[in-house]
């Protein structure tokens, strides 16, 4: 399986031309998408599809149609004042509607629990008239879970005494590496970070797609805004750095939180890895940039590492700067639409019956197409369509083999990562190059 990947992954650079492309609407053969369209439940990847379909299928090209009018039409593809200001604020505007409204509700929950003396690890799942099927046995091994991650979970003291000791710790030391990002900016972020952390996990959960640098943005245009032109540009930039980390962190570590709860592992370890893994990686990552920087040429617009979000983020601390009124015309409108129809979509799916609900999408996994492009969505929507058939044929193998597919899927894309990276370190080109054309310009 991870060599039918491989080779998949390179069999599709060779199917990415047609008219759509411009578009990012076609099937690009990735194995890691495919894969995760087998993971992912039939709803969330009918959502992103939805979601592909109603931005790049309707709303960019309208918008598209409207260049000249409500934007220059001469601008750069990653031009916050043209399409692009369209596709990322739109983008977070579905996303805060659905983030922040599962908050409002878990914290709504969760009150209400309190009020009534209960806690949810005191009702835990409890099997009454145990009967020896299959759904008693389902019923048995999720008791199991729960009780062995909840056993041995983090206190909430040392939780909140840690976030706010590092809060602590990035205040005094972050302005005196960035002067222009005072402490009281460093101690709004910490404020704003767990709430946007919270929409990160829950979309993470759903799509296994963190977009914590779109939750980097939010921060970056406040703090640049407010700033302004003198050192406006660092202190959004370094901002950013600090939502980013926050906001990424928290995803990760939801994620190996729910591969311990599968894999009956104490949540204490599964966090003392992240830590550890955490503490690695400031050594090891700082170590390769200085390789890729002191051995290439890091930012030229001709070389093979253009690092082309090095001058998106930039454009955008600039454009925080100059303020939301340079926004392209009718783009905050499309976002306040965006954001009550994201509202209105949860309230729906929470007011009707179940057998209506779960057909209604989830806005999450709408909006992340809205950014990234079709190509994902296609790919794990095929993935989701073979899911369907394998389990309308054999249901059993279906559900005891999807995850091991999807594995072997994943796994080999990305071990070709690997030798890939490799070569282009090298500098060795492939010894063969195709190319198709329309059949109009041949």
């Amino acid at each position: 399986m991870c060599f039918s990947a491989t080779f998949w992954s390179k069999f599709a650079q060779f199917l990415m031309s047609s008219n759509f492309l411009p578009r990012r609407f076609y099937f690009d053969f990735s194995p890691t998408y495919v894969g995760c369209g087998l993971i992912c439940p039939h709803i969330v990847n009918c959502s992103v599809l939805l979601g592909a379909i109603i931005s790049w299928g309707f709303l960019w090209p309208f918008v598209s149609q409207h260049a000249g009018d409500w934007y220059p039409a001469d601008l750069g593809s990653n031009d916050f004042k043209g399409l692009y200001g369209y596709k990322v604020f739109i983008a977070i505007a579905i996303i805060l509607g659905d983030g922040l409204y599962n908050l409002v509700k878990i914290i709504a929950v969760t009150v209400k629990e309190l009020c009534s003396n209960s806690s949810r690890h005191l009702n835990l799942p409890v099997v009454t008239n145990v009967v020896d099927d299959e759904a008693s046995e389902i019923l048995l091994v999720k008791k199991k879970r729960d009780e062995v991650f909840l056993k041995d979970r983090i206190p909430l003291g040392f939780a909140v005494s840690g976030y706010v000791g590092l809060a602590a710790i990035s205040t005094a030391t972050i302005p005196l590496i960035f002067p222009p990002l005072k402490w009281y900016f460093v101690l709004c972020s910490y404020f704003i970070a767990p709430a946007l952390a919270f929409c990160n996990s829950y979309g993470t959960g759903l799509t296994d797609w963190s977009l914590a640098s779109t939750y980097g943005k939010i921060g970056l245009f406040i703090i640049a805004s407010v700033v302004g032109s003198d050192g406006g540009v660092i202190a959004g930039l370094a901002a950013c750095g600090v939502m980013m980390s926050i906001v990424s962190t928290a995803a990760d570590l939801m994620q190996d939180f729910k591969t311990g709860y599968l894999t009956l592992s104490s949540a204490k370890s599964m966090f003392v890895s992240q830590l550890v893994g955490t503490a690695m990686g400031c050594i090891i990552a700082p170590l390769t940039f200085y390789l890729f920087w002191s051995a290439f040429d890091i930012g030229d617009p001709n070389g093979p590492y253009k690092a082309p979000y090095a001058v998106i983020f930039r454009e955008m601390a600039i454009l925080g700067i100059e303020g939301f009124a340079e926004l392209p015309k009718h783009c905050l409108a499309l976002c306040y639409g965006f954001f009550v129809a994201a509202l209105i979509v949860n309230l729906l799916r929470d007011i009707t019956p179940p057998k209506i609900s779960q057909f209604i999408p989830i806005p999450m996994a709408m909006a992340v197409p809205f950014y990234i492009g079709a190509y994902f969505a296609i790919d794990m929507f095929v993935g989701t369509v073979i899911l369907f058939v394998w389990e309308r044929i054999n249901r059993k193998d279906a559900d005891d083999y999807a995850g091991a597919v999807a594995s072997g899927l994943i796994c080999g894309d990305g071990i070709w990562t690997i030798p890939s990276a490799i070569l282009s370190i090298l500098r060795i080109n492939p010894p063969i190059c195709m190319y198709f054309k329309p059949a109009l310009a041949s």
